[in-house]
């Protein structure tokens, strides 16, 4: 008895009924109306893109069918986690006193798990696309297509829901954090928790390896095209084309390459976390600012996307491309010239 009693104490100190006083809901406000209003502008230039390109034949691309079911993840993460925060503010009661049997607490953890791990799928999903449609085209053409596209996002949410249901399973409990509005994951769990960060390690380290691949089959583009201006194609409607392509490659790259950067520093914090000891990531804060960075990233993405828009993406690629053109531009021309001149010899 002595025991129990001494285990309910040290569990009601550790995990408290009220808020802290002075704690205000303006960062989480702001947090919720940023997400909602990114995802919805993203999501309007989507849906404004598929109507405009809707009468086009094959021009609705499966990269884009990708990037409308992260939006949408999103925004359905959003949702679901942001408001319980808000509730947990307008009552000044922390997750666990909001619903018995500490419900509300463990739809928090579990959704916060299931979105995060949700998200970086998609951002795999979508570098594997590139990968293939840049790497392997012969395969990409024949396979993938946009109805494999749309069966991705089903797929990634019952692999998510299958792996983050493992606590469920077990009976485990989710820990609160301070100051009561978070629950996720607890060190009791080390197991389970450095596992989970080290699969969005993972997955992290193939999406920058698939991208690292397409900036190597682009430049093996470029290199091709250069060569190509020297010949009687320059101005073809072939060499046009192909010119058009690599750049949508880059603008895709670009896009692709700045979501999976904000990904891996906003996970960076929770994976040092997850690697911490307990008592140690209490006393830095260490878990607060990993939790908080972790939800950023759905609020980012969006914004990512809307910003982003195609004038933007030109000005950013001419920005990349510009030395590189300017350093080639003198070789291709030495060089064109050089075949000319032997092909003058040879015809004297």
């Amino acid at each position: 008895m002595g025991t129990t009693s001494n285990d309910s104490q040290s569990e009601n100190r550790e995990e408290p009924l009220w808020l802290p006083s002075g704690e205000s809901p303006a960062i989480s406000s702001v947090m919720f109306t940023a997400g909602v209003l990114g995802n919805l502008i993203a999501l309007a230039l989507l849906v404004r893109r598929w109507r405009g390109d809707s009468g086009r034949r094959n021009s609705i691309s499966l990269f884009h069918v990708l990037v409308t079911e992260l939006v949408l993840t999103d925004l359905l993460g959003t949702c679901l986690i942001s408001p319980v925060v808000l509730a947990s503010y307008a009552q000044n009661r922390t997750l666990v006193a909001l619903g018995p049997e500490r419900r509300v607490c463990t739809y928090f953890a579990f959704s916060m798990t299931f979105f995060s791990l949700a998200t970086m799928l998609m951002l795999f999903a979508m570098a594997l696309e590139r990968y293939l449609a840049i790497g392997h085209p012969y395969f990409y053409q024949r396979r993938v297509t946009r109805r494999s596209g749309l069966a991705v996002l089903p797929t990634i949410y019952i692999a998510s829901l299958l792996f983050c249901s493992l606590p469920l399973l077990d009976h485990w409990k989710y820990a609160q954090y301070s100051p009561g509005t978070w629950c996720f994951i607890g060190h009791k769990q080390a197991a389970y928790l450095r596992l989970y960060a080290t699969l969005l390690l993972l997955l992290i380290i193939a999406v920058l390896a698939c991208n690292f691949s397409v900036i190597v089959n682009l430049i093996r583009m470029h290199r091709r095209g250069r060569r190509s201006r020297c010949g009687p194609s320059l101005g073809s409607s072939h060499g046009r084309a192909e010119r058009a392509s690599m750049a949508e490659e880059t603008d895709h790259l670009i896009l692709l390459a700045i979501m999976t950067i904000t990904f891996a520093v906003c996970s960076l914090p929770f994976t040092i976390f997850a690697y911490m000891n307990e008592n140690s990531s209490r006393k830095e804060k260490w878990d607060l600012q990993a939790l908080r960075f972790l939800s950023i990233n759905s609020i980012i993405d969006p914004w990512v996307f809307a910003i982003l828009r195609p004038p933007v993406l030109r000005l950013l690629r001419s920005v990349l491309c510009c030395r590189v053109s300017l350093r080639t531009q003198e070789a291709t021309q030495a060089s064109c010239s050089t075949q000319s001149n032997a092909s003058k010899q040879i015809d004297l």
